[in-house]
């Protein structure tokens, strides 16, 4: 038996929760050419963005230096969180990068060709079930709508 959809209210903080709670989520990006790329990252929601981190070397830096647009998806198939996106290069501050390290459990700071990246989230939609397709979309154009 499903449950009722949840009221956006709730949905919202759902969402919330989860970003500040879960360490990774998969990150999919696009090359110049349009070739996808997917990849599990780690994570640090602050002040309304994500800060992420992977080697500069990767698809998924180069993609980033070359299209700043990505997905983002957190959960599982029937509790999901799709975020649009877009990302550039960043020098978090030092307390994030201290977040950063504590929550992934990995500090990039030591390593010369690991970049930092903020996310600014552009569309944020969440569902679990078919019921909640409706009104899935929580953020658009960077702003909530509830």
């Amino acid at each position: 038996m499903t449950a009722a959809p949840r009221p956006l209210d709730v949905r919202k903080q759902d969402t919330l929760t989860r970003l500040a709670q879960d360490v990774d989520a998969w990150v999919a990006t696009a090359s110049p050419d349009g070739t996808p790329y997917l990849m599990p990252l780690s994570f640090l929601w602050t002040d309304g963005t994500l800060l992420l981190s992977t080697a500069r070397t990767n698809p998924t830096a180069r993609n980033l230096l070359a299209n700043p647009v990505l997905q983002l998806t957190l959960g599982e198939v029937r509790d999901v969180i799709h975020i649009t996106a877009t990302a550039e290069p960043t020098d978090p501050t030092p307390t994030e990068a201290d977040q950063f390290a504590e929550k992934s459990g990995f500090d990039p700071r030591p390593l010369p060709n690991y970049p930092f990246f903020r996310v600014t989230p552009q569309k944020i939609q969440a569902w679990r079930e078919v019921n909640e397709l409706k009104d899935r979309v929580l953020m658009n154009n960077g702003n909530w709508l509830v």
